[in-house]
């Protein structure tokens, strides 16, 4: 199974974690693409991943299978030759668009699942992984509040969430997908830049909810995501509890189903890491 992560190293532990889970879950070998990159703009400093770290989170994989590996992609000069001007500055951090750069390296091929960050496996994914694409070059759940805005009706359910996709980088690669997507987020500013870029130019198909679960957990969930969550009690807010978070995860989720997993991945990452 080939896993896609992109950002800084401040993705680091739930890059971890989120890996971690899914070899857990499915006792696969895993390929682990790692596309980080180095810049600064405005001020904010963007500090790569290392290769520290990908050595580490190799090793952690192998305990569940012993053929796994991590490949670490330095995107820098990819990024700063085409970086998506428009969209720079937005409440994302640059480095999340790092994933509409993953055509531009040759060794990510086929089939391909990105995940960010605080995605959770809690069940095996094989058969996510191994849906039916079709004609499809991305696949995804809707977006929780997305598919209200931005589909033009409660009852449409296609604009899709891009925390989870599965990927077909060969369709990718003929369609122009990416290079389009890239062109896009670097002229028109848009709020969730390159999950509207991809949702308005790809040819997409919906997955059910349970692979990319916005909310609480179900019983059949597979991939949970901890996305932003909008609340009216006691008072109108948002709420942004992430899995590394334990003090928040206990506090406000009452959910301490991930403390494990997390002390694993403090414990490889114990100490600082070079990167």
């Amino acid at each position: 199974m080939k896993l896609l992560y992109s950002g800084d190293v401040g993705i680091a532990k739930g890059c971890m974690m989120s890996a971690l889970s899914v070899a857990k879950a499915s006792g696969l070998p895993l390929t682990v693409y790692l596309l980080t990159a180095k810049a600064e703009y405005h001020g904010r400093e963007f500090t790569p991943i290392g290769e520290d770290f990908a050595e580490r989170l190799e090793g952690a994989l192998r305990r569940y299978n012993s053929e796994s590996r991590v490949r670490l992609i330095d995107m820098t000069e990819a990024f700063l030759t085409n970086p998506p001007i428009a969209n720079m500055a937005s409440r994302f951090t640059p480095f999340c668009m790092l994933r509409l750069y993953a055509d531009l390296s040759p060794e990510i091929s086929g089939r391909v699942l990105y995940l960010d960050g605080d995605v959770i496996c809690l069940r095996d994914p094989r058969a996510l992984y191994e849906t039916e694409m079709g004609v499809c070059e991305i696949m995804g759940v809707a977006d929780r509040y997305g598919a209200m805005l931005f589909d033009g009706g409660v009852f449409r359910r296609s604009y899709l969430n891009s925390g989870v996709l599965l990927m077909d980088m060969e369709k990718i690669r003929e369609s122009g997908l990416f290079v389009r997507a890239r062109e896009m987020c670097g002229v028109k500013e848009m709020f969730m830049p390159d999950q509207t870029a991809l949702n308005k130019l790809a040819v997409k198909g919906l997955l059910p909810r349970k692979y990319n679960e916005q909310g609480r957990e179900r019983s059949d969930t597979v991939l949970r995501h901890f996305t932003t969550t909008l609340h009216l009690f006691p008072y109108p807010h948002s709420q942004t509890v992430k899995p590394w978070d334990k003090e928040k995860m206990h506090k406000i989720l009452k959910n301490h189903r991930y403390d494990s997993l997390l002390c694993e991945c403090e414990e490889i990452l114990k100490g600082e890491f070079t990167v």
